[in-house]
């Protein structure tokens, strides 16, 4: 199971003691182990590390616990960085696929469940019809982009080498355990700080959200009934947009908003993105057809994701201060405010004049870059 699918791999070790789950991580920037603490010494359960963009270590992990099913939820996740780092999205999302596929088809594996996204399908205008899995796919961003690409090479391994493949295509998930650079945990631990909230544009823009547990439930309906060869859409009814996401938090955390001036003290409009679908509708009801359906009422949700970051927000990561402000940019395992990457020299030159004017800490800067990895 490559990725940081806590929430699955936790359901299937505990609900499933006579199957074998393998979590294959390569820990980057905003992964923990903290996610699946609670199964370390659990008979049924081991983690690798490795990454799945390197063919030895796929090939390793395969032969080792004689992998028959392979559920593919590793990804470069976070629309923001596709937009200033969008050759790692294409490494991991399109070349780590294939790697996969390939290591697949050599070992022959059972089963491949691969997670899309229904960002793939791109903006669908208010008043249009939920798209089906027969949708032509229309991205719009580099991340979205880069899963529609990884798809069609998931469909070329199924039509030349029947590779028992399944795609699943969901909308947004959220719940507690998620790095907090997506919108409900980053909103939830900005408040949590006494910040501002930080909405791109104007916060009309809506997304459908589904409750990490609900989403546990269809990819175990999707395991035991999803037919070889097919596409699911899973999909939820609760359509928010980020305005609304600020109003139902700011309620739950007991803090006014009932004029201009209160909101205002609370929340901070920023540049938007480059471009941003307004927003995504998919149909589920072939998922449905299988006997799944969501249940969590999005409310009850958002309020058990709060008391959970509450809890475990400032201490699940480390220190989350970067991932906190607007626009974040990850180097490697690095994560940086866009001020100081903008200040980061981009050669052994830059970083000698910059230290001999006085910028002490572009010194340190310029070795925790170099020691990640990463380039400017």
């Amino acid at each position: 199971m490559p990725g940081r699918a806590c929430w699955f791999v936790r359901h299937l070790v505990l609900t499933y003691p006579h199957y074998n789950v393998v979590s294959l991580d390569k820990l980057d920037y905003c992964a923990t182990l903290n996610n699946t603490r609670m199964l370390d010494g659990r008979p049924n359960f081991a983690f690798e590390h490795g990454d799945i963009t390197s063919p030895s270590d796929v090939k390793r992990v395969l032969r080792k616990h004689k992998i028959d099913t392979i559920f593919h939820f590793a990804a470069q996740s976070h629309v923001d960085l596709s937009f200033g780092n969008s050759y790692q999205f294409t490494n991991t999302n399109v070349y780590g696929t294939h790697v996969l596929l390939e290591r697949a088809r050599q070992h022959s594996i059972n089963r491949f469940i691969h997670i899309s996204t229904d960002e793939v399908y791109g903006d669908v205008p208010v008043g249009a019809a939920d798209l089906s899995e027969a949708s032509i796919l229309a991205p719009t961003n580099p991340y979205s982009a880069s899963k529609a690409a990884a798809e069609m090479m998931v469909s070329a391994y199924r039509s030349s080498f029947k590779l028992p493949l399944i795609t699943v295509r969901a909308n947004n998930v959220y719940g507690p355990h998620q790095f907090p650079e997506k919108i409900i945990p980053k909103f939830i631990m900005l408040l949590q700080r006494k910040q501002k909230l930080l909405v791109h544009g104007d916060g009309s823009p809506t997304r459908r959200y589904l409750y990490a547990g609900d989403i546990v439930d269809a990819l175990d309906t999707i395991l035991h009934k999803g037919v070889i060869g097919q596409v699911y859409n899973i999909a939820s009814k609760d359509e928010v947009s980020n305005t609304d996401i600020c109003h139902r938090l700011l309620d739950m955390f007991g803090i006014p908003r009932q004029s201009a001036d209160e909101l205002e003290e609370w929340v901070e409009h920023t540049p938007d993105r480059p471009f941003n679908d307004q927003r995504y509708a998919t149909d589920g009801s072939k998922l449905a057809a299988l006997g799944w359906e969501p249940k969590m009422d999005f409310n009850q949700g958002l309020r058990i994701t709060v008391d959970w970051y509450r809890r475990f927000g400032e201490v699940w990561w480390g220190d989350i201060s970067r991932v906190l402000t607007s626009f974040p940019v990850v180097t490697g395992n690095e994560i940086w405010t866009m001020e100081e990457h903008d200040e980061l020299p981009s050669s052994d030159e830059e970083l000698a004049s910059a230290t001999d004017g006085g910028a002490t800490w572009t010194k340190t800067a310029w070795n925790r870059l170099q020691a990640s990895g990463g380039t400017v």
